[in-house]
């Protein structure tokens, strides 16, 4: 009796619920993925930094100053050091026996210059040498173009790439060194606004040999003849002043063995309280004489020395008492 009841479902039906549920499932997830992604990217969109003008300004100006700041020198230099060292990395090398005869053939172009040439036309003898011998090869090579196999073509090949390449780096190559060319340039150092002293000629006789005088000097000494008050003509007289006074000083007196002498029209500067005048002669006696300034006033004297001019005004002698 229990076989003839049958069952309110199926396999079939049972199959298709299931089915209907996990379909149920997985577009619930979905709209929960989706839902979540929207949520995310509205999120992210809220979220978005607005700048104002002046940021905007700001940041502009910022990018503009640092490509200002870009070290362009740096970067060519570097770029040319970097093509240098290509360049010396693909240098030809040569067989000896192509060495030679690129070195028998340039020593001889030199010594067929003058004895007396320079460096410059050393320079160029060398340089026309390796056009001529550049043409020469490349008509060869030419020339030999059509042999299949030919040592000379090798040859010439190679001297053509040789002598296209850099020159300086072959010429070490081969042992050819030439000193650089030294070119001499006087350059002017003077102070700006300081005129060059013209050669001075001193008025007056000229000045014999024994008064040995010195020119921009200033010797020390104790004063036999105060040069405030003792005025000469020039400095010729100045000296025989000296050698006279020297000559008929009484016993026990110092003798002369120093002649100073003003002779700027505009006066003589020293460091002393005094204005000294155009001729001041000053006769001197010091046992061993010492100079208080030569040539001109050091820049550190003048600093401290505001007045002092820049060269000595005075010229003095010593002579033999």
């Amino acid at each position: 009796m229990a076989r003839g009841v049958k069952w309110g479902c199926s396999y079939k039906k049972t199959t298709l619920f299931v089915c209907s549920i996990n379909i149920f499932v997985a577009l619930y997830v979905l709209r929960s993925l989706y839902a979540s992604l929207y949520l995310y990217s509205n999120n992210d969109f809220n979220r978005v930094v607005k700048y104002t003008p002046d940021q905007i300004r700001k940041m502009e100006e910022s990018i503009r100053i640092r490509r200002a700041k870009k070290p362009l020198e740096l970067v060519k230099i570097v770029k040319e050091l970097k093509e240098e060292f290509n360049r010396e990395e693909t240098v030809i090398e040569l067989p000896k026996e192509v060495k030679n005869k690129i070195t028998d053939e340039i020593l001889e172009r030199l010594r067929s210059l003058n004895a007396n040439a320079n460096i410059s036309e050393q320079r160029n003898a060398v340089e026309n040498w390796r056009k001529e011998k550049l043409q020469e090869v490349k008509l060869l090579a030419r020339e030999t173009e059509g042999l299949t196999s030919s040592n000379l073509k090798e040859e010439a090949g190679i001297l053509v790439r040789a002598l296209e390449s850099d020159w300086a780096v072959l010429s070490e190559n081969i042992g050819l060194w030439l000193p650089a060319e030294v070119i001499h340039q006087e350059h002017d150092d003077k102070p700006e606004g300081e005129e060059e002293p013209e050669e001075e000629v001193l008025p007056g006789r000229p000045l014999p040999p024994e008064c040995h005088a010195e020119l921009h000097t200033d010797y020390d000494g104790a004063a036999v003849r105060w040069g405030l008050t003792y005025h000469k003509e020039s400095a010729a007289d100045c000296c025989q002043a000296c050698l006279d006074q020297a000559k008929y000083a009484k016993p026990g007196e110092k003798k002369c063995n120093i002649w100073v002498y003003c002779p700027s029209e505009t006066g003589c500067y020293s460091p002393d309280i005094y204005q000294h005048r155009n001729q001041e002669c000053w006769l001197k006696y010091a046992e061993k004489p010492k100079l208080n300034f030569k040539d001109s006033y050091s820049e550190s004297y003048r600093d401290s020395h505001p007045n002092a001019p820049l060269i000595v005004p005075w010229v003095s002698g010593v002579v033999s008492a």
